[in-house]
C-alpha cells in the first residue's frame, strides 16, 4: 500500500516537473521571438535653420585696473596710525592716512601771532599818517614828516599782507596732513608703515577705480590683423562663468612682445560689484568665418572618429562627420561636414549641410549608418 502510494506520488511529481519545464521552454521561445524583433531607437535632432557669419575666438587674460593712482603727501612729517588694507573700498574724500599735526599746528599758531602783530603795527602806522596829515594842514609839521609816515604805513600794510599769506600757507599745510581719496576706489597696495617719517611725494598707497577695468593678452598675427580699435568683445569671469560683461578693443600693439605674438587690450564697458584686480577672465571676440556663412551645431552632434584639420584654416580646414536623418527611409546617414569655427559653445559648419537638415544631436555613439530611428518629440 505504502509502496503504491509512493509510486503514485513520484509519478505526479514527475508529471509536474515536466509541465513546469515545458512552460519555461515555451516562455523562453516567446522571449526569443520578442527579442528577435528590431528595436527602433528614438532620435533627438537639431534642425538646421539659421546661418552664422562669424566664429568666436577665446583668449585667457587677467583683469587689471585701467588706471592705477599712487597717493602721497605734499608735505613731509611723521605718520600716525595707518589703518588701511589691500582690497579696502574707499569713498571720495575719505581719509586714507594722516600725519602728526603737532609741529604743523605750531606753525599755524606762530603765523596767527605774526598776523596779529602785523595788524597792530599797520594800525599804528595808519594813525601816525593821519595825525601827520592833520598837522601839515595846520602848518605844524613838514611835508617830509608826512611822506615818512606814509612810507611807514605802506610798509606796515605790506608786512600785514605777508603775515596773512604765511598764515594761509600754514593752514593749508595743516590741511594737507590728511591724505584723502580723490575718487571712489579700491586699495591696490599699501607702501608705508605706521609712525614712520615720510617726505613729500613718498608713496603711501595706490588705489584704482572699481568701475574702470581692462584685460590684456596676446594674439597671433592672423588674429591681430582682423582687429581694429572699437571691435566689440565679451569678458567672462573664470570664477563666475555666469557673469559676462561687454568690452571693446581699446589698444592694439604695433610690435610683437614675443615671436608673432601681439598685445591686445580690452576696455570693459560694464561694471560689476564682484570685479577685482587680478581675477582670471576669458575674453571672447567674434571673427568672420573663412567662408561667407555657416550653420551652428551642438558639439554633441559630432561623431568622435574621423575629425581632422583646424577650424578656420584655409589650407587644412577642419572636417568631421555627423548623422543626418533621412525622412524617406526613417534612417540616419553619415555625412561629412567642414568646421569653420566655434561660436558660443556651438560649432559652425561651413559646408556639408543645408537649411532644413535634421542632425542627430544626442546618442551619436549608439548610431550606425542606415540605422532605422524614430524622431522624438520635444516632450520625449
Amino acid at each position: 500500500m505504502l509502496s503504491t502510494l509512493m509510486k503514485g506520488t513520484t509519478l505526479r511529481f514527475g508529471q509536474s516537473t515536466a509541465v513546469f519545464l515545458f512552460v519555461l521552454l515555451l516562455g523562453g521561445c516567446r522571449e526569443d521571438e520578442v527579442s528577435s524583433e528590431p528595436v527602433v531607437r528614438g532620435l533627438k535632432v537639431h534642425e538646421i535653420a539659421e546661418f552664422e557669419q562669424t566664429q568666436t575666438r577665446r583668449f585667457p587674460g587677467v583683469l587689471e585696473p585701467s588706471d592705477l593712482t599712487v597717493l602721497s603727501f605734499e608735505v613731509g612729517g611723521t605718520l600716525d596710525a595707518l589703518e588701511l588694507d589691500v582690497g579696502q573700498r574707499l569713498s571720495v574724500g575719505e581719509t586714507i592716512a594722516r600725519l602728526d599735526t603737532a609741529s604743523l599746528q605750531l606753525q599755524v599758531d606762530s603765523a596767527e601771532a605774526a598776523v596779529a602783530q602785523a595788524e597792530a603795527s599797520s594800525r599804528n602806522a595808519e594813525n601816525t599818517l593821519t595825525r601827520q596829515e592833520e598837522l601839515l594842514s595846520r602848518g605844524a609839521t613838514t611835508r617830509v614828516a608826512v611822506d615818512e609816515a606814509r612810507t611807514q604805513a605802506e610798509a606796515a600794510a605790506a608786512s600785514l599782507q605777508q603775515a596773512e599769506t604765511s598764515l594761509k600757507s600754514a593752514r593749508e599745510t595743516l590741511e594737507k596732513a590728511d591724505l584723502r581719496a580723490p575718487f571712489d576706489g579700491v586699495v591696490n597696495s599699501v607702501e608705508a608703515t605706521p609712525f614712520s617719517t615720510v617726505g613729500a611725494g613718498t608713496p603711501i598707497a595706490s588705489i584704482y577705480s572699481a568701475k574702470d577695468f581692462e584685460v590684456s593678452f596676446s594674439v597671433s598675427f592672423d588674429a591681430v590683423s582682423q582687429l581694429v580699435v572699437g571691435t566689440p568683445a565679451r569678458v567672462r569671469l573664470a570664477d563666475r562663468p555666469d557673469i559676462t560683461l561687454a568690452a571693446v578693443v581699446s589698444e592694439i600693439g604695433a610690435r610683437a612682445d614675443a615671436v608673432s605674438s601681439f598685445p591686445i587690450v580690452l576696455e570693459l564697458r560694464e561694471a560689476h560689484p564682484l570685479l577685482k584686480a587680478g581675477m582670471a577672465v576669458e575674453a571672447a571676440i567674434d571673427y568672420p568665418l573663412p567662408t561667407r556663412e555657416g550653420y551652428t551645431l551642438p558639439l554633441s552632434a559630432l561623431i568622435k572618429d574621423g575629425a581632422s584639420g583646424s577650424p578656420g584654416d584655409a589650407q587644412a580646414p577642419a572636417t568631421a562627420a555627423v548623422f543626418v536623418f533621412d525622412p524617406q527611409s526613417s534612417t540616419v546617414k553619415r555625412r561629412q561636414v567642414t568646421v569653420g569655427g566655434i561660436r558660443e559653445n556651438m560649432i559652425v559648419a561651413t559646408d556639408g549641410l543645408a537649411v532644413g537638415d535634421l542632425v542627430a544631436s544626442a546618442g551619436v555613439s549608439f548610431l550606425k549608418e542606415g540605422q532605422e530611428v524614430r524622431l522624438l518629440n520635444d516632450g520625449d
